[in-house]
């Protein structure tokens, strides 16, 4: 685990916080206490320039590259006037340097496996294991699933599971 990454990690401390946060901003990271992070994030080239909206939730092995900016797409409005709710980025999502996820009105999700490409400009929400690319940001492709993700749809197709429609065979 990198240095920025365990930094990020212990923002909410009682006793180091603070210590913690001005630790971050030497690096140019600003990630708010408010910020929900789940487990396995990465943080490339000590984030440098990434800033976080105290309204994101990370989801599990979350990959951040340097000056990701995660907020709001109306920031001249004061908080509690805008529409924006929350921006979720789901499970092994990778956020490429520059780019920027801003959320204009209600929850804007990154579905799980999806790559949001250097200096993209990401307004709307996606699918799982997309690729999204430009300014603004549109689906440019598919991932590929992973082989761990192969193996599960195996094992999931012998119990009757219908692979991504999130249903089961009766």
């Amino acid at each position: 685990m990198s240095l920025v990454t365990s930094l990020i990690y212990r923002r909410r401390s009682r006793l180091f916080g603070r210590l913690v946060q001005e630790a971050l901003a030497l690096y140019g990271v600003e990630v708010p206490a408010a910020a929900e992070i789940g487990p396995g994030l990465l943080v490339y080239h000590r984030g440098f320039g990434t800033v976080l909206h105290p309204f994101t939730t990370l989801g599990a092995n979350v990959t951040l590259y340097n000056g990701v900016t995660i907020g709001r797409a109306d920031p001249w409005v004061p908080q509690e006037e805008s529409a924006m709710r929350r921006v979720v980025l789901e499970d092994g999502v990778v956020v490429c340097a520059g780019a920027k996820i801003v959320c204009k009105s209600g929850i804007l999700t990154v579905g799980a496996g999806t790559i949001i490409g250097a200096n993209a400009v990401l307004t709307r929400s996606t699918g799982p294991n997309e690729i999204w690319a430009g300014a603004p940001a549109r689906k440019v492709g598919v991932r590929a699933p992973t082989q761990g993700e192969r193996n599960q749809g195996e094992h999931n197709q012998g119990r009757g599971e219908l692979r991504g429609q999130g249903a089961t065979a009766s």
